[in-house]
């Protein structure tokens, strides 16, 4: 599918893909930096932000759904962005589709399947779903039955929209991401090897990227390098947006791994 985006700056193209509940305004600190260099594309990715709803969700199709929105735009060849999930979705455009991208860069995600037995933000999510809201307090009160950090709560409730007649509705496509969220969106991307350039970004803080991972970051990204942000966690472009956009422009404009001035 053809997926809903922004886009700004000129020259050679990046595009952006944000993790799970969120939505493409989440990197938008890292679309602006970059955009100083690049052509910005950030996108909903499938049953996220303003993008169409399908009751289908796996890394594959999300990986052709962006292909299917560069054809759409007449992009040949691109970098590609993503945190968490939308990381994994990057990870397996890599692999599948290697001749359309130049070269990668991965925050706080590494290419392995994920176990979690069980997920409180889903059921919160699923209440706010069946429920008819008629104010962000009351789904303030709903996602504190379930998630205490004022700041989680703050970052799913960008997701309501208020529609005809003044209630609230969540852009996501709840059902979708519960049916798919434990196995094919925690699965590992697969492919055969990756050979371009990759960075890898950890929040130092954060368990998500593992001594553990870094054989099969190495055996599926030969060409890639892993880089830590001191006292940040999974949502480290956001936590310590300075040095994260500064790594992450270093890496996209770095000869040693640009190849030359156009992807």
């Amino acid at each position: 599918m053809k997926l809903n985006y922004s886009r700004r700056g000129e020259g050679s193209s990046v595009v952006l893909m944000h993790g799970m509940f969120g939505s493409q305004g989440n990197l938008g600190t890292v679309a602006r930096a970059l955009s100083e260099n690049f052509n910005t594309l950030s996108l909903d990715l499938r049953n996220h932000g303003g993008s169409p709803h399908d009751p289908m969700m796996s890394l594959e199709t999300m990986a052709e759904d962006l292909i299917e929105t560069l054809d759409s735009l007449a992009i040949d060849r691109v970098a590609l962005l993503g945190h968490s999930l939308g990381g994994k979705v990057a990870m397996q455009a890599a692999l599948t589709y290697p001749e359309r991208i130049a070269k990668l860069v991965v925050a706080d995600i590494a290419p392995v399947s994920y176990t979690q037995s069980h997920n409180p933000i889903l059921d919160a999510l699923r209440v706010l779903d069946e429920s008819v809201i008629r104010g962000r307090k009351q789904a303030d009160d709903i996602l504190a039955r379930y998630e205490g950090d004022a700041g989680v709560r703050g970052f799913l409730l960008q997701n309501l929209l208020r529609v005809d007649g003044g209630e609230y509705r969540l852009r996501l496509n709840v059902a979708a991401i519960s049916t798919h969220y434990f196995h094919g969106l925690m699965a590992a991307p697969e492919g055969q090897p990756y050979k371009q350039p990759v960075l890898f970004i950890k929040g130092q803080m954060s368990a998500y990227i593992q001594d553990k991972h870094r054989e099969n970051m190495r055996r599926m990204f030969p060409a890639s390098t892993v880089e830590v942000i001191d006292g940040a966690g999974h949502w480290l472009h956001s936590e310590k947006p300075s040095e994260f956009n500064q790594m992450a422009t270093d890496f996209m404009l770095d000869p040693d791994t640009r190849g030359s001035s156009t992807w």
